[in-house]
């Protein structure tokens, strides 16, 4: 049995970045699917730009997000992958994710 395309699938598996801020005592989380980084959208009042250096951080498995927003008590949420880890993990609410020309933006804040 060949395992190639098994191989060739898990290593062109697209990233999720991560990048982390702390800023006094609460921890600021960046979470972005990696193709839209360095890309800007606009739809009606909104303009969401994906910018390398707030959201380009380290690249990560969803095990790996699921972490950081447990520990984070700010998040900003950009793209597919990131989005349905955070509502597949209960730390936002599918009524909180806006769409900027398709693409879909959420932020969490815990109090």
């Amino acid at each position: 049995m060949n395992s190639y395309p098994i191989l060739f699938n898990v290593y062109t598996k697209k990233k999720i970045y991560i990048k982390k801020y702390n800023s006094g005592l609460n921890v600021l989380v960046a979470v972005c699917d990696e193709e839209l980084v360095g890309k800007s959208f606009a739809e009606g009042e909104f303009t969401l730009t994906i910018t390398a250096s707030f959201y380009k951080g380290e690249a990560v498995t969803e095990e790996e997000v699921v972490d950081s927003l447990t520990h984070a008590d700010i998040a900003n949420l950009v793209g597919a992958r990131a989005i349905k880890c955070a509502l597949d993990n209960s730390f936002i609410e599918e009524t909180n994710v806006i769409f900027v020309d398709g693409v879909p933006h959420a932020q969490m804040v815990r109090m």
